[in-house]
């Protein structure tokens, strides 16, 4: 009930009627007034139906949901094995829908329509997509998907005895392979509607990785190599908390998540936050004049927060001890610039504005 000076508008706590219509619109069986009746169809294209098995792999090794037993191992292998199978043969049937008969020579439409045929292998699939679609699929990255499908089928038809270690990081090697071909290979060959259903299904599948130990390690290793001669450029980035984000003018691109960022999000995001309850600070950069210029950026080549400062705009870096304070602005200044009579920094614009008569 309502005190007198509460106003029923503003109330918090929705009405009877219109909880009970949020549950109706909830429910996946739901059947608006005006629409036919009839039973619920079943809606999974190829590219959805491989993103929704990724989805219930990630709720599976989740290791922040719950603890990965036994059982949630074994699914996620299962499910895995399947939207390899499902999404890899969704790139090769953009080549051409024959492909992914287990023999194109005899491939009929009507039969691809209906699905009813024999579609090709693991091994022929990864043939076809390095033959026919000139993607690079390399012999580790094979011959992890070769394991994975003998687990599923030990799985599947003979139950498997192993270490469980073992299989999750299989599986992980496979996770990382699933991820980047999805990110490189399919994901961008969408368009319209089917783009935005697989952007947003792909949302928690992206988050849902990060806690997932084998993968995270998996990714982690091979980007050692990509990042390799870039760790002056490599930074935390602020959606996966990992060392792969790596800055350039205006811009930022993380190879870990795919998270891209420009200036002005990684400024606010990360540097001009508040600490011990003061507002961080940009400066106009000595270089280019925008102002980006934080101190406390910390680069995956050791250099500790308090030494350097960057600029988010032209991708600057100067040393601390090579700065010193505009006598004038508190602009960050280099220490070279020119000074007054009395051996203070000065930058040019406050130079410009001294009296030629207090420098004389």
């Amino acid at each position: 009930m309502l005190m007198p000076d509460q106003d029923p508008a503003h109330s918090c706590e929705p009405s009877p009627a219109l909880q009970q219509a949020m549950e109706t619109a909830a429910d996946p069986w739901y059947v608006p007034p005006g629409r036919p009746s009839g039973p619920p169809e079943l809606d999974f294209p190829p590219v959805r139906n491989g993103i929704d098995y990724l989805a219930s792999v990630v709720e599976h090794l989740d290791e922040n949901a719950s603890d990965v037993g036994p059982r949630d191992l074994k699914y996620a292998v299962l499910h895995l094995q399947a939207a390899v199978e499902v999404l890899l043969k969704a790139r090769l049937q953009r080549e051409h829908w024959s492909l992914v008969f287990k023999d194109p020579g005899r491939a009929a439409r009507k039969d691809f329509e209906s699905g009813d045929f024999e579609s090709c292998g693991t091994d022929a699939t990864i043939d076809r997509l390095r033959d026919i679609a000139g993607i690079a699929i390399d012999r580790k990255e094979a011959e992890a998907l070769k394991d994975l499908a003998k687990d599923r089928n030990a799985l599947q038809h003979y139950g498997l005895t192993h270490n469980a270690h073992a299989v999750e990081a299989r599986a992980g090697r496979v996770l990382d392979f699933l991820m980047r071909f999805l990110d490189i290979h399919l994901l961008p060959l969408l368009e319209g509607q089917e783009r935005e259903r697989a952007g947003r299904d792909m949302i928690p599948v992206a988050e849902g990785v990060k806690n997932i130990s084998s993968y995270v390690k998996r990714r982690l290793n091979r980007l050692r190599g990509e990042l390799a001669g870039l760790e002056s450029r490599t930074i935390m980035c602020p959606s996966c908390e990992q060392m792969t984000l790596v800055v350039a003018p205006h811009s930022g691109d993380c190879r870990f998540c795919g998270a891209s960022w420009d200036s002005a999000e990684l400024l606010s995001f990360n540097y001009l936050g508040c600490s011990d309850g003061l507002l961080a600070r940009a400066y106009p950069c000595p270089q280019c004049d925008t102002g980006a210029f934080v101190e406390g950026v910390n680069f995956a080549d050791g250099t500790r927060l308090s030494d350097t400062l960057y600029c988010f705009g032209c991708s600057v870096r100067h040393e601390a001890r090579d700065l010193a304070t505009c006598a004038g602005c508190s602009r960050p200044w280099p220490v070279e610039a020119d000074a007054d009579r009395l051996g203070a920094t000065l930058c040019p614009d406050c130079w410009d504005q001294v009296a030629p008569e207090d420098v004389a």
